[in-house]
């Protein structure tokens, strides 16, 4: 299976993966795990980034014909947030951005303490062969390191 997910969905920004093909193997591991909480990008995948929009339709797909379940049957129900994605402006003003996040409608929001964002920068630096130019842009002053606004799917 390791095989065909290597060729079938590759780390390829401009790729859209197959909705059907990801929505299973997304489900066969909440299933497998038993996972009751999915963080997602949302349709515009923080940065139009196919594959993250790929993600998205394929767990909207899951939710919405596999996943789905009555309201009054809920209690065991996987629930999804989806991360919101933000205007370029927005996107690049870091910690200016928490209170526009707070004053904005959204079902969750997370605010990351300084040992947080560096923990994050951290991981970040350790894919060397990804940190392209706007990559370190990002490093420096993505809102994304700092506040994350989601909406329940």
């Amino acid at each position: 299976i390791a095989l065909l997910i290597f060729r079938d969905l590759p780390d390829n920004p401009a790729v859209e993966w197959d909705t059907q093909l990801l929505a299973t193997l997304v489900l066969q591991h909440i299933e497998a795990k038993n996972i009751n909480l999915v963080v997602t990008f949302d349709a515009g995948g923080v940065s139009g980034h196919a594959n993250h929009v790929s993600l998205y339709a394929a767990v909207r797909y899951s939710v919405c014909s596999l996943l789905w379940v009555p309201p009054w049957a809920a209690a065991g129900r996987c629930q999804v947030l989806v991360l919101e994605s933000v205007n370029l402006l927005r996107k690049y003003i870091s910690f200016l951005d928490v209170l526009i996040s707070c004053l904005l409608p959204r079902d969750a929001l997370f605010i990351l303490t300084e040992e947080e964002t560096e923990q994050a920068k951290r991981a970040m630096r350790c894919h060397r062969s990804q940190l392209l130019w706007f990559r370190r842009l990002y490093l420096l002053c993505s809102r994304y390191l700092v506040v994350n606004s989601l909406r329940l799917l």
